[in-house]
């Protein structure tokens, strides 16, 4: 035997033992405990380098897991819509055109051609992209992903994904027929740490609803909280109320949420509170990204989402040119709590870059 053929060998042992063999050699060298998740690694590398444009946190990274998840009624189960099943993608053509809708059909047409490509459906693809894009985010969640959705579906009927505008029992009515408490709709709303509106004032696309967007933190639950002194477009708008610093963007169920005596407490349990934040996002969105799918029927491929980096704060800070008098604390069995104030004058806040 060769000097070649030895050392081949032992390259072979060593490589055996470096991978257990009970999990799947996926491409590049990456393992998965399911073969059926390997194909997702290939998913995200195209999405990070094309939707993502290098792994970055961008507004629109988890906006479709919602408005496609939400589609669900437990008290209309047979019309209320199947939950996190691609039927926004798959039936665009009746759902983008829905008000509460209105924006997503770019994000859909960008993302459906992905999704055929690799052969995955397009339930399963959505809370995918949802998952890792958020996972862009500095100080972001690593969500739990579960691969095996159906490529079939129907519909979502009109008014399942709640609006700006509409009303707090509105919207705690809404979230509850699709089976979530008051507090987790609070710990969805983390979601927009990492948003902004393009649509309810046209003419400034991009504006964050806090000053910090990309970086998944606290601030969002803070700046909600305080007094609102101007709008940053072009005037009030259906859905939006006055913001309190320059170019942020503040939807009017924002801020009624943050303010009602029903979930008051929860929203401002965050703005001290990053690892909570997360927790709790974490468990609400597991919750969304299986309505109307059986979990144990569904394999985990979780070990595809990459792990976040830290965030730049783990709490909120009061921004410059504010202070703690301009919080409007609505909690009434726990005082606000003590938060730094950033020095200088007041800040402004600049858009989101279109992705």
């Amino acid at each position: 035997m060769s000097i070649k053929t030895v050392f081949a060998l032992a390259a072979l042992i060593v490589a055996a033992s470096a991978a257990p063999s009970n999990r799947a050699v996926c491409s590049k060298g990456r393992t998965a405990a399911h073969a059926t998740c390997c194909k997702w690694f290939d998913v995200l590398d195209d999405i990070q380098d094309g939707l993502f444009d290098g792994a970055e946190c961008g507004e629109e990274v988890h906006e479709l897991t919602f408005h496609d998840a939400i589609g669900f009624s437990l008290t209309h189960p047979l019309t209320g819509g199947g939950g996190a099943d691609g039927s926004i993608m798959a039936h665009s053509e009746i759902e983008t055109k829905f008000p509460a809708n209105n924006g997503v059909d770019d994000i859909i047409e960008q993302q459906r051609p992905i999704a055929i490509k690799h052969g995955v459906s397009f339930g399963d693809f959505i809370q995918f992209a949802g998952a890792v894009g958020v996972s862009n985010c500095a100080g972001g969640p690593r969500l739990q992903f579960l691969a095996g959705r159906s490529n079939f579906s129907f519909p979502a009927p009109d008014k399942t994904v709640p609006e700006p505008q509409d009303s707090v029992n509105s919207i705690l009515a809404r979230f509850a027929d699709a089976g979530f408490s008051p507090n987790e709709v609070v710990d969805l709303l983390a979601s927009h740490s990492v948003a902004a509106q393009d649509h309810v004032d046209e003419t400034i696309p991009g504006s964050p609803f806090d000053s910090t967007p990309s970086s998944f933190d606290p601030q969002i639950f803070v700046e909600t909280l305080l007094k609102g002194t101007a709008f940053p477009g072009n005037g009030a708008n259906t859905g939006e109320v006055q913001s309190p610093l320059p170019g942020e963007f503040r939807l009017q169920s924002d801020f009624a949420i943050a303010r009602d005596p029903r979930t008051a407490c929860e929203w401002q349990s965050f703005v001290n509170d990053h690892a909570s934040m997360v927790k709790k996002f974490e468990k609400a969105m597991s919750k969304l990204a299986v309505l109307g799918h059986v979990p144990a029927l569904l394999t985990d491929c979780s070990e595809v989402i990459p792990q976040p980096k830290a965030a730049a704060s783990n709490v909120g800070v009061i921004p410059a040119g504010k202070t703690l008098k301009d919080i409007e604390a609505s909690c009434k069995v726990k005082p606000f709590p003590s938060l730094s104030v950033l020095p200088g004058p007041i800040q402004s806040v600049p858009p989101v870059p279109a992705s």
